[in-house]
């Protein structure tokens, strides 16, 4: 495949998963469903460090490299992700001011994930793609290793940098009663 081609089909892919992720924000959780949410939220990440957030993240992506279902896998987990943040923001007024994007895109940590879930989407089209069109996947083996390989890195590195983060400036969300 073309590079330019592949570069355009990923960045698709990042618009395709940030929308997802956005129309899942937009989402209201009811008062009682948000608490709920934000105590077990709470409970899951509490003690959490950076292999525990790569081992999550990664639970989440690769799959995303699966041909045809990771595209699926992909706009289900945006969508949970935005669900998520809409219930976060219901009981934090200073999230409720800002745009969810915005969340992806200036955290660094946030932009790791948007690229390595994107790369397994557009990696997983490639593939179903190649299969509906019956090209031989043997030329696809090779690339799909080294994005897993790239999207692997990006998840750890963003791991250790998420902790780090919530190391330095907390996690806890106080809930309002």
């Amino acid at each position: 495949m073309l590079k330019k081609k592949r570069i355009l089909i990923g960045f698709i892919f990042v618009g395709i998963f940030a929308t997802s992720f956005s129309i899942g924000a937009e989402i209201n959780i009811s008062p009682e469903d948000a608490k709920t949410f934000l105590k077990e939220f709470e409970q899951a990440v509490q003690g959490i460090d950076a292999i525990g957030i790569f081992v999550h993240n990664a639970s989440i992506g690769l799959p995303m490299f699966i041909p045809g279902f990771g595209i699926v896998w992909g706009l289900f987990a945006s969508a949970s992700t935005g669900i998520a943040f809409s219930a976060i923001a219901s009981s934090s007024p200073l999230l409720a001011n800002i745009p969810p994007i915005t969340i992806l895109i200036v955290s660094p940590f946030g932009v790791m994930e948007l690229a390595a879930y994107s790369i397994g989407m557009s990696r997983s089209f490639i593939l179903i793609w190649s299969i509906i069109k019956k090209n031989p996947l043997k030329q696809e083996i090779r690339p799909t290793i080294i994005e897993i390989g790239i999207a692997i890195a990006l998840l750890l590195a963003g791991g250790f940098i998420e902790a780090t983060m919530i190391s330095q400036y907390g996690s806890n969300i106080h809930l309002e009663s």
